[in-house]
């Protein structure tokens, strides 16, 4: 009996120190990353894009669809970290923020910036109601704010640059861009053509200019005019789209206007849930996560 629980311990305690080993490791990969992740995550017909600066600040720029969300977010954050420093509403329409239900219903979340565009949906309404219920801050956004998510890294927000609240939701979308040493991304929400129109006679083309571009609208011909890829010069094009969906996204038109600048195109209809992970001089991409 006594030879029985020495070895049923030794056991356990062999197994604690696998596991300790495992935990300490996943601790020291997390604190010793000094680089920049960008996630686009695939939630099938929507936005989410889960951004961790080089010292861990969290943040999340839309949450897809309700119900999509927090599978991909998952393989993408540690199984113990709960919280999230802020998350960012570009528009409020479904596809851009029913997963942010979930988020805040799984995830401590202390910041939420909204464009101050409205939705009468039920989701939209659900979803205030619940930042309101935890008391999460609530910040209205505008041009010339600058997000300093640690590191070197920051978010400049490019548009609203006026009360939007009776815009359209999509005229009325967040852009922002994301510069973290030379490198950096353009994020556009859903922001038409005309809006990109307003962001390019404000800022000067060294402003604008972004490696990346995550595509408006899901690739909608209603987003991404030539003018506006010129001033951005990306050399990738993000396009976060749902397999087969009934919007015919991305637009034929809007790959061509891409492919006529040289700029490469990643899909998660195609290549599912795209990492890009930045020192502050180059990109390196993990597509098929």
């Amino acid at each position: 009996m006594l030879l029985y629980c020495k070895k049923y311990g030794l056991l356990i305690f062999i197994l604690v120190l696998i596991f300790a080993d495992f935990f300490i490791f996943k601790i020291d990969l997390q604190s010793s990353n000094h680089e920049l992740t960008f996630a686009m995550l695939d939630i099938g017909q929507g936005d989410a894009i889960f951004i961790q600066s080089p010292t861990g600040t969290q943040i999340m720029f839309d949450g897809g669809p309700i119900h999509k969300v927090l599978g991909p977010l998952s393989r993408v954050m540690p199984f113990y970290d709960k919280t999230i420093d802020a998350i960012v509403i570009t528009n409020p329409d479904a596809d851009h923020i029913g997963g942010f239900l979930d988020i805040l219903k799984n995830y401590k979340v202390s910041t939420v910036f909204e464009p101050g565009t409205s939705n009468v949906s039920k989701t939209y309404q659900n979803l205030e109601n619940e930042i309101k219920k935890q008391n999460i801050k609530d910040v209205l956004v505008k041009r010339g704010m600058r997000l300093d998510i640690g590191g070197g890294a920051y978010i400049d927000i490019l548009f609203p640059d006026r009360d939007v609240s009776s815009w359209s939701t999509n005229d009325g979308s967040i852009v922002a861009r994301l510069v973290y040493g030379n490198t950096s991304v353009m994020l556009t929400g859903d922001a038409t053509k005309m809006t990109e129109q307003i962001v390019m006679a404000e800022n000067s083309p060294s402003k604008l200019k972004s490696n990346i571009l995550k595509v408006g609208h899901h690739g909608s011909h209603t987003s991404t005019s030539a003018e506006f890829i010129q001033e951005v010069a990306p050399a990738y094009a993000l396009i976060s789209d749902g397999k087969n969906n009934k919007y015919g996204h991305p637009h034929q038109e809007t790959l061509d206007t891409l492919n006529n600048f040289g700029t490469k195109i990643f899909r998660t209809d195609l290549l599912g849930t795209i990492i890009i992970n930045s020192d502050g001089e180059k990109f390196s991409f993990i597509t098929n996560f």
